[in-house]
């Protein structure tokens, strides 16, 4: 595996860059004047073994005539949004990081709604192996840290530790965030090909099961619990399928509310039947690991500052320029009717 450059580490995100410029001239398949003729389908990528918060709507009949469409996989947030930005779907989901900087770069798109976060059952930890020499955020430089994918979540997470503890742009730059597959980051860490694995949901709780490691430190302690992501749609989609798009927005809320409220076997149960009525041969067994969404504020509703953390963050780092990405444009609670907005 090749680690990225200084260089690549300092344009934190820039990959969304490129499809936000293909956006102002795509098109879409949903035009039409405003409120007429209104999209009843969503276009959609979803979690392999992985039931999504519209996909847990829709089987509970909170989307109402709002049908999702399945065209694929995805392993990556940015990649998911940069989807809805040029129009191949109609929502995707991603850290608030990432979503900011497709705003910064000039891609008409709005968050609607939070749908992952971090709480004490739901979050992402960044371990080592138990006889590792590493004890600290210092201990790191030079070090290979593994994640699912680069300008997301979990190097935003490494980023904040190794900002905290001091470090200077010079000593981060040094330490070297890895791209490996997450069904694979445990073995990598095990046969020591990185010393840092990020491991997160059923990943994590089966490394932790196995013994022989542990963790350096986990979003959920350096942010408390924390709304970490939202869906976005384009700002075309939204004029031209308000309705549509008021549908699916409260149906999420709905969703997110009743993972909270109902027993959590019931809410296993709930999903495996789901996996198991879409036939795409996936592995349920991930399933029974489920704790939480993660979701931190009612129905999913965005507060803002979990977005102006990232804004402030990336013009601090200098990849954005400070002004060029304003909140009150960035998203909207117009559509959650659940949110009590």
């Amino acid at each position: 595996m090749t680690a990225p450059t200084a260089s690549s580490r300092r344009q934190f995100l820039t990959l969304l860059g490129v499809s936000a410029l293909a956006v102002s001239c795509g098109t879409t398949a949903n035009a039409g004047s405003p409120g007429k003729g209104q999209t009843k389908t969503l276009r959609y990528q979803g979690w392999a073994g992985q039931v999504t918060l519209p996909e847990l709507a829709e089987d509970l009949g909170y989307l109402d005539d709002v049908k999702l469409k399945w065209v694929g996989n995805t392993t990556s947030g940015p990649q998911d949004i940069q989807t809805a930005a040029t129009g191949q779907t109609d929502f995707g989901g991603a850290f608030n990081g990432a979503v900011v900087k497709l705003a910064a770069n000039k891609a008409p798109v709005k968050a609607v709604i939070s749908y992952y976060g971090s709480d004490k059952d739901s979050y992402s930890g960044y371990y080592v192996l138990d006889d590792s020499p590493i004890r600290s955020a210092r201990d790191l430089i030079g070090a290979k840290v593994g994640m699912n994918t680069l300008g997301a979540h979990s190097e935003a997470m490494l980023d904040i530790y190794l900002q905290r503890a001091g470090l200077s742009r010079a000593q981060a730059d040094k330490v070297e965030p890895l791209v490996v597959p997450p069904v694979n980051t445990e073995q990598s860490l095990r046969q020591k090909q990185i010393e840092v694995a990020v491991l997160s949901g059923i990943l994590r709780d089966k490394a932790l099961a196995s013994g022989g490691i542990r963790p350096l430190f986990t979003d959920h302690q350096l942010l408390g619990a924390f709304s970490a992501g939202t869906y976005v749609m384009t700002d075309r989609f939204l004029e031209q399928n308000p309705g549509t798009a008021r549908t699916f927005v409260t149906g999420v809320g709905r969703a997110i509310e009743w993972s909270k409220t109902t027993p959590r076997d019931e809410v296993v149960d709930r999903m495996t039947a789901i996996v198991k009525k879409r036939g795409r041969n996936e592995d349920t067994a991930a399933l029974r690991y489920w704790k939480s969404y993660g979701v931190a504020e009612t129905a999913g509703r965005i507060t803002g500052k979990e977005l102006q953390l990232w804004i402030d963050w990336l013009a601090e780092r200098g990849d954005i320029a400070k002004g060029q990405v304003t909140l009150s444009g960035l998203y909207t609670n117009e559509f959650n009717a659940k949110s009590g907005s």
